[in-house]
């Protein structure tokens, strides 16, 4: 890679231990994909796991002086006051957490604890040239945005962080960026919950940038946060586009960069019904709670949830994850309070993939996101997954159709 004479400096050690280690690796990275040389970013966002891996590298670029350049809002781990007030966290998790908060603190981190920045904290301009990480924000950023980021990892996105930099290769250039499957949707997209069940096709679109035809002309930005995130849960994917939708596919002609695409896959009403079945636990049966927010719930999800509970009282447990923002917003506008009153808690920073949830181990749950049944299922917790109205009807009366 050619170097500049500030990279060169950053690398040989002139500012600090920490930063050396943060471009050694990002001069690794692009010598692994063939980069040439190392492009300034404006925004940057870390996915950080508030587990042990994590943390010790946070830790060590941290003990060798490292300080983030570009500032990075940061994923959930838990609400360490809320869970450690109302005894559902052990010391050990509390502590882990408490040393994660730390960490990123005194690196210059924004303590967004939020997994989707790119709906409200951290939003980056058409073309802007940043280092995301997190499942749901990459391919939110790339396709939605027209920003420009690879597939980050939480601690590559740090190294970005730290130094300014990232390789340039990927899907930071021009030619990288066109789509090469073509989707042709033919289910009959209803509502923000079809989108879930889109993205988890994900094994029947296989490897590339899909283009996805025969979508609504309006989506809402929920439903695009849903596609991201179970593309991502299904498979691996940093973008997509949508035909006469998202700013870089106009035309199917410009989406595909002029050329046709590799292969052509069709999603049927009967396909979108079999993923259900496939990635959800059975129903007829009693659920022990619900959970929302994985994706971190908006604002607009959260008073759909307050008008279907107002004046009702829940048979089951329900926690709605959101950004911390939204919280606020919630008990101002006294969401919050009809919630509550309900018997349902809106709690801020926090991801369902965490210790805070022990209490949970063996219970049936549902929940309206396919990744939230993902990702809990190694802490022996287990979802039935159904749209939200369905979801919220369930907790209300205990039972689950």
């Amino acid at each position: 890679m050619q170097l500049t004479q500030e990279q060169m400096d950053m690398l040989n050690g002139k500012y600090g231990d920490g930063t050396a280690i943060a471009m050694k690796i990002q001069v690794g990275i692009g010598e692994s994909f063939g980069a040439t040389r190392m492009v300034p970013i404006t925004r940057a966002h870390v996915a950080l796991s508030n587990q042990e891996a994590d943390l010790w590298f946070a830790e060590k670029l941290l003990n060798a002086g490292a300080k983030c350049r570009i500032a990075p809002t940061v994923n959930p781990g838990f609400c360490l006051s809320y869970f450690k007030n109302a005894g559902m966290v052990s010391t050990e998790n509390a502590d882990l957490m408490q040393r994660t908060h730390n960490a990123y603190k005194n690196l210059g981190a924004v303590l967004s604890y939020n997994c989707t920045p790119y709906l409200g904290s951290n939003i980056p301009l058409f073309g802007e040239i940043t280092a995301f990480s997190e499942s749901s924000a990459t391919p939110y950023i790339n396709s939605v945005w027209g920003a420009r980021s690879n597939r980050e990892g939480a601690n590559s996105a740090l190294c970005a962080a730290i130094t300014g930099f990232v390789p340039e290769y990927g899907l930071l250039l021009d030619e990288n960026r066109k789509g090469d499957i073509l989707v042709e949707v033919q289910a009959d997209m209803k509502s923000d919950f079809e989108y879930q069940l889109l993205g988890y096709m994900g094994k029947k679109i296989g490897n590339g940038i899909p283009v996805f035809t025969g979508l609504p002309k309006r989506i809402s930005p929920e439903a695009l946060m849903n596609l991201g995130a179970q593309l991502n849960t299904s498979g691996a994917y940093a973008m997509y586009h949508i035909a006469g939708f998202t700013p870089e596919a106009p035309t199917l002609e410009v989406a595909f960069g002029g050329k046709e695409p590799l292969r052509r896959v069709v999603i049927t009403n009967e396909e979108l019904a079999e993923i259900l079945e496939e990635i959800s636990e059975p129903g007829n049966r009693k659920i022990d709670f619900a959970m929302f927010g994985c994706p971190h719930f908006s604002l607009n999800q959260v008073q759909e949830i307050s008008k279907l509970v107002e004046g009702k009282t829940l048979k089951a447990e329900m926690w709605i994850l959101t950004s911390s923002t939204t919280k606020e917003m919630a008990v101002r506008m006294g969401i919050d309070t009809i919630i509550e009153r309900a018997g349902g808690h809106i709690v801020e920073d926090t991801c369902p993939d965490q210790p805070c949830w022990n209490h949970l181990n063996g219970k049936i749950g549902v929940t309206e996101s396919p990744k939230c049944a993902y990702y809990p299922k190694r802490r022996g917790i287990n979802f039935v997954v159904r749209n939200l109205k369905e979801s919220v009807e369930a907790a209300l009366t205990g039972e689950v159709r």
